[in-house]
This record gives structure tokens, C-alpha cells and sequence, in this order.
């Protein structure tokens, strides 16, 4: 039986303190759990050290900035925080859920009067896909929602609010015996999978798609600074779903996710090959501060 995580031994950090895990709660009239106005960040620690802690804190306020609050807490005060969280529960190898939301102090949509709270949660967390399968390959089945449009949603910010969509589709596909789901933009084109970026080769060339109307990961552009590193052409364009068929290996990349095999995304097929298998390996070495062979 999975254990709730409502329901377990440890430390919260909740706006400023450190508190018991089964403590860390907030009113059912939160404007968060209503509204959605609600930022998070996930990230990974590696032998103890969060992999580039101070760019997920930035993110976290800027994504509360773009939802018209902001938090009192500094960049330095969250990575702290963050830290602290890992040495109360006893962790070095461990995912990392720092959440931001708006309090109870008004309820409607107007929101001006309520709080910001900032709560900061990490446990141990192995693989986000069955190992087994991502060995080989997971598949993806196509989501039934798109990536809204620019101009209909906060994109660039990692809000609670984008991922109902993302919930959605990833119930439809695990239902139709799918690990995850590709997820298409506003207009039709490849986007994301429902909590990773994508990345495709061809002929020795990666592509993915341009991330202006989805969120930029902070491993995406890890991933993509490896590979110039090793010389390898990063290309990105506006991919068509028609375009699919030309390519030759297919991953997501994300902090959870890490780097991720796909051998099937709907009707289209691909396999592990050279490049990302080596973008793979050289992730892993750099977030476990080894040194990545050229």
C-alpha cells in the first residue's frame, strides 16, 4: 500500500519554521485550492546538493510574480529553506516540493487582501517512469487537451492551475495502457508531455520544440547545453505532428522525468539510440557532480 502523503513521519518547512510533516495544513477555504492560484517548483537533490537550486527559487518567484503575488521570501532564503528541509528529514537522495499559494483571508476571485504562504516538502523519490520500461522506451498516447495559447494563460509560469489539463491526459492515456501523454500546442503542433519537455534526433541533430507557449525547463536547457558541448546541433522549430515520422529518437527531459527513453508517441515509433543514450549518461553524471567525458 502506498503511503498517503498526508501521512508521514518528518519535517515541513512552512513559512519560516520547521513543522511536522502530519502538521503542515492549510484552511479548506485556502483561495489556492479554489481559484488555483498556486505556484511549485519540483526539483531533485543529488548526494545532498539540490541540482541548481537557485534557478528553481528564482523560477518559484518569478512564477508567483506572473500570478500577481509575491513572496517575501529572497532567492537565498528559499535555496536555505530548501536545504534545511533536506538535513531536518535526513535526505540526500530525494525529490524536493517547494509550493507557493495565495491564503484564506478573502474569498471570490478578487484576491488582494489574502497572503502569500510558502510551504517546502522532500522525500524520497526513485525513478518518475517504471525503470523496466524506461530502459526501453515509454510510450506515449496523444492528450485529448492542448496546450492553452499565449494569450489565454500564464505559460511561463509554473502554475497549479496549467496542470489540470496535464492530469487529465495523463489519466486518459494510463487508461488506454499508455505511460504518459504527448501533448500538442493550441494551434496543432508538438508541445511537451503532460510534466516533461521533448527532444527528437534526426540524423544526428536534436530538435525540440521552440518553448515560448509552454514552460522552458530547467532541464531543458541543461540538456541542451550538454549537447552543444559535445558538438551536437540543437535545432529549435515549430514540429508538426506529420514530421514525426522522420524522426529517429524520441526523449523528455525534466527533473523528475530526468532524461527518458520514448519508443512510441500515438501511431509514430523510435529507439534509444547513440544520442540519447550519451545525453542520458552525461545528465546523470552532472547532477551527480561527476565529470562529463567528452
Amino acid at each position: 500500500m502506498v503511503q498517503p502523503y498526508d501521512d508521514r513521519d518528518g519535517f515541513i518547512w512552512k513559512d519560516g519554521a520547521l513543522v511536522p510533516w502530519r502538521e503542515a495544513n492549510v484552511h479548506i477555504l485556502t483561495h489556492a485550492m479554489h481559484y488555483g492560484s498556486s505556484v511549485f517548483e519540483g526539483q531533485r537533490a543529488y548526494g545532498g546538493k539540490i541540482f541548481k537550486l537557485s534557478e528553481h527559487s528564482e523560477r518559484l518567484r518569478k512564477s508567483a510574480s506572473i500570478l500577481g503575488f509575491d513572496l517575501p521570501w529572497s532567492v537565498e532564503e528559499i535555496d536555505n529553506a530548501c536545504m534545511e528541509v533536506l538535513e531536518a528529514n535526513g535526505l540526500t537522495d530525494a525529490y524536493v516540493r517547494p509550493v507557493a499559494w495565495r491564503g484564506s483571508e478573502q474569498m471570490g476571485v478578487s484576491a488582494q487582501k489574502t497572503l502569500p504562504h510558502l510551504a517546502i516538502a522532500a522525500w524520497n523519490w526513485g525513478k518518475y517512469f517504471d525503470e523496466e520500461k524506461a530502459r526501453k522506451g515509454i510510450r506515449l498516447d496523444i492528450a485529448p487537451f492542448r496546450r492553452p495559447a499565449p494569450h489565454t494563460a500564464p505559460v511561463h509560469a509554473k502554475a497549479s492551475g496549467l496542470y489540470m489539463i496535464c492530469t487529465i491526459s495523463k489519466h486518459h492515456a494510463e487508461s488506454r495502457g499508455y505511460d504518459d501523454a504527448l501533448m500538442f500546442d493550441w494551434e496543432g503542433r508538438v508541445a511537451e508531455a503532460t510534466g516533461a519537455n521533448a527532444f527528437f534526433v534526426r540524423e544526428g541533430k536534436l530538435y525540440t520544440p521552440i518553448a515560448d507557449i509552454f514552460l522552458n525547463g530547467i532541464t531543458r536547457r541543461t540538456v541542451i547545453d550538454l549537447a552543444r558541448d559535445r558538438g551536437i546541433e540543437v535545432i529549435e522549430k515549430r514540429i508538426w505532428p506529420e514530421e514525426l515520422a522522420s524522426f529517429e529518437e524520441f526523449f523528455l527531459t525534466g527533473s523528475a522525468a530526468e532524461v527518458t527513453f520514448v519508443s512510441e508517441a500515438g501511431p509514430w515509433t523510435f529507439s534509444p539510440g547513440e544520442i540519447s543514450r550519451q545525453l542520458q549518461a552525461d545528465y546523470m553524471n552532472l547532477v551527480n557532480g561527476r565529470p562529463v567525458k567528452n
